[in-house]
C-alpha cells in the first residue's frame, strides 16, 4: 500500500473469513504498516452485525488509537447451516433475508456510520467487500435472491456514504470491491475449491487496487482487477 503514509494503521472487519485472514496476514507482514487489527465477533474489542451495539463500540475503543489510513471490510454471508441461496421466488422468506441484508448491508452500513469518522484526514480508503452478482445491470442468471439484493443494497450505501463523506473528509476513497471466485467456506458449496483462486492471491490482488484510488474514485465499484462494474 505505497499510496498510503509510511507506518499507516488499518483495521480488517470479518478477519476470522478466509480473505480477512488474508488480508491481516498481508497487511501484518507489510513493513510500511504500522498497526493492523482484526475484528470479528470473538475478538477484542468484539464486532458482530447481529449486535448493533458491539459496532459502535469497537469503533469505540479504536478511536482512542491512531487515525485509521485503512479499513477492509470483509465479512458477509451467502448461505448458513439453515440456508442456501434462493433458486426460485417460491424459497423466499423472511428468516433468510433479514439473516443476509443483516450480514451484508445493515451491518457494513453500520460500520461506515460509525468507523467514517476514525479515518486519517491526509488519506484514508474504506472498503466493503461486495459482489459482481450485486450488480443490477450484469443480472442475467437470476437467483440467489437475498444474497444478490443485499450486495446491490450495499453498493448504494457506499456510493450514498461516499457523497456526504467527501463533504468533510476529501481526501478519503469509500469504495464496494468485488473479490472474484475465492476458495472459501463461502464458496465451498458452488465448486469454489475447484473454480476459485486462493484467498491470499485475491487479498493480494485487492490491495493492488485500493492502493490505485484517489478520492475522484470515491463511491465506485470495482472489481479485484481494478476494472470498474455496472451498478
Amino acid at each position: 500500500m505505497g499510496s498510503l503514509p509510511d507506518q499507516y494503521h488499518a483495521v480488517v472487519i470479518g478477519a476470522s473469513g478466509s480473505i480477512g485472514a488474508a488480508l491481516l496476514e498481508l497487511l501484518d507482514n507489510s513493513p510500511r504498516c504500522a498497526s493492523v487489527r482484526g475484528l470479528h465477533r470473538h475478538s477484542t474489542p468484539r464486532l458482530d452485525f447481529a449486535d448493533e451495539k458491539s459496532i459502535a463500540e469497537a469503533a469505540r475503543s479504536l478511536a482512542a488509537g491512531p487515525r485509521l489510513h485503512l479499513v477492509i471490510n470483509a465479512a458477509g454471508l451467502l448461505h448458513s447451516d439453515a440456508f442456501m441461496p434462493e433458486k426460485r421466488l417460491a424459497d423466499l422468506n423472511y428468516a433468510q433475508m433479514q439473516a443476509t441484508f443483516q450480514a451484508n448491508a445493515f451491518g457494513p452500513a453500520l460500520v461506515m456510520r460509525h468507523f467514517a469518522g476514525l479515518l486519517d484526514s491526509e488519506r484514508a480508503i474504506m472498503a466493503m467487500l461486495s459482489a459482481k452478482v450485486g450488480s443490477i445491470g450484469d443480472n442475467r442468471l437470476g437467483g440467489w435472491y437475498s444474497y444478490r439484493a443485499s450486495k446491490a443494497a450495499l453498493n448504494m450505501l457506499v456510493r450514498t456514504a461516499a457523497i456526504e463523506v467527501a463533504r468533510s473528509q476529501n481526501n478519503s476513497v469509500l469504495v464496494a470491491l468485488h473479490p472474484g471466485t475465492v476458495s472459501s467456506r463461502l464458496s465451498r458449496p458452488f465448486r469454489g475449491d475447484t473454480v476459485g483462486r486462493p484467498a491470499h492471491d485475491a487479498a493480494a490482488d485487492m490491495l493492488a487496487v485500493l492502493d490505485t484510488l484517489t478520492p475522484a474514485d470515491s463511491g465506485a465499484f470495482r472489481s479485484y482487477n481494478g476494472a470498474e462494474l455496472p451498478w
